[in-house]
């Protein structure tokens, strides 16, 4: 074998290794569907540093509402899906894309708004603060895009019997989380949130939580790997150890950890 002729094999195996190890290091990622309120809470910034240090894995986190989170996994777009809208997850499952749903983690919703209140919903009771919003048609912002935030909320306006009539003041900004808190603190407006992204908002101005501890403000979260039936791109080995992690002691830990102001922003509940 001539030096040339050896340098040239030598060299296309070195290449094709270097492919090899290109392609094993881009199969060490994956992409999760959540919400806005796990990003927007810092939650994912806590966890996922963890999460590779265990595994290798990198994550790739694309927040969206849960409705929008959800039809991104439909498609095929993501290897595992983490929302809070348990309903719409049974009918993921019910529907093929993914084997099973387990639970997470929970915290609970609050109703924000102005301190001076000037609907007089301040109390434990959601469904009687609705109704004083929609009766003195004070501003309400909600997010309108099919997230579970928004989910939660609708289901509570149908409590209140105020399904189609929620008072002049209603308004959707078809928006995240933290925008829509913007936006009420911004205006002055009752913002229905999730306790997570609330205590991690830091452009409070006026607003203050007036409604908490109502046992229908209850936000349980669920995650699932989507199904390589469906979809046989989905990266099903790394998905499941993300799936196994975040939902096994070292994951629960870290989200029993995760504090702002030392107020604890989600209760693991995996084991239960």
């Amino acid at each position: 074998m001539n030096t040339t002729f050896r340098h040239l094999t030598l060299t296309a195996v070195l290449g094709t290794a270097g492919l090899l190890a290109s392609a094993g290091a881009l199969a060490q990622s994956i992409v999760v569907a959540s919400t806005t309120s796990t990003e927007q809470s810092g939650l994912f910034s806590f966890l996922l540093p963890e999460f590779k240090k265990a595994s290798g894995i990198d994550v790739k986190v694309v927040a969206l509402g849960t409705g929008q989170a959800i039809d991104m996994a439909r498609r095929g777009d993501a290897d595992v899906l983490f929302v809070h809208d348990k309903v719409a997850e049974e009918k993921f499952v019910a529907d093929g894309f993914s084997a099973g749903r387990q639970e997470v983690m929970y915290n609970d919703f609050v109703l924000i708004g102005p301190k001076a209140d000037p609907a007089k919903t301040k109390g434990d009771d959601i469904v009687a603060a609705l109704k004083k919003i929609a009766s003195s048609n004070t501003e309400f912002i909600s997010r309108g895009d099919k997230s579970g935030t928004h989910a939660a909320e609708l289901r509570f306006w149908k409590m209140a019997d105020s399904e189609a009539n929620k008072g002049t003041g209603y308004k959707e900004c078809g928006c995240g989380m933290g925008p829509a808190l913007n936006i009420g603190a911004s205006s002055g407006g009752y913002v229905l949130s999730d306790r997570g992204t609330w205590l991690n908002f830091k452009n409070r101005a006026d607003l203050a939580v007036l409604v908490e501890g109502d046992k229908r403000l209850f936000n349980q979260y669920g995650v699932m790997l989507v199904s390589a039936a469906k979809h046989p791109q989905v990266k099903t080995a790394e998905g499941q150890k993300f799936v196994d992690w975040v939902t096994g002691p070292a994951g629960q830990a870290a989200i029993a950890s995760y504090k702002i102001g030392g107020e604890q922003l989600f209760f693991p509940n995996a084991a239960k």
